[in-house]
C-alpha cells in the first residue's frame, strides 16, 4: 500500500498522472474508473486532495468510499 504526503497526492489529480486519487480520513482511494471523477473534478471538488473536511457538505456520506479501492494512506 502506498504512503503519500499531501504534495504527492496532489499529483494524482487527473492531469499529471493517469490515476485519480482522493483521500478521506487518512485513506487514499483510487477513483480513476468513476465517471463522476473524469478529468479530475467532481462537482466543485478536485482530485488529488484530502476531502475529509468537505464531506459534510456533500449529498452523500462516507459510505461512498466503499465503492473504490483503497490504494494507500496519507502521511504528514
Amino acid at each position: 500500500m502506498k504512503q503519500l504526503k499531501r504534495h504527492q497526492l496532489a499529483l494524482y489529480n487527473g492531469q499529471d498522472k493517469k490515476q485519480i486519487y482522493v483521500a478521506y480520513q487518512g485513506r487514499i482511494y483510487d477513483v480513476t474508473e468513476s465517471r463522476l471523477w473524469r478529468r479530475g473534478m467532481h462537482y466543485e471538488h478536485w482530485a488529488g486532495q484530502d476531502l475529509t473536511q468537505e464531506l459534510p457538505e456533500a449529498p452523500h456520506d462516507e459510505a461512498v468510499f466503499a465503492r473504490f479501492p483503497q490504494v494507500g494512506v496519507l502521511i504528514e
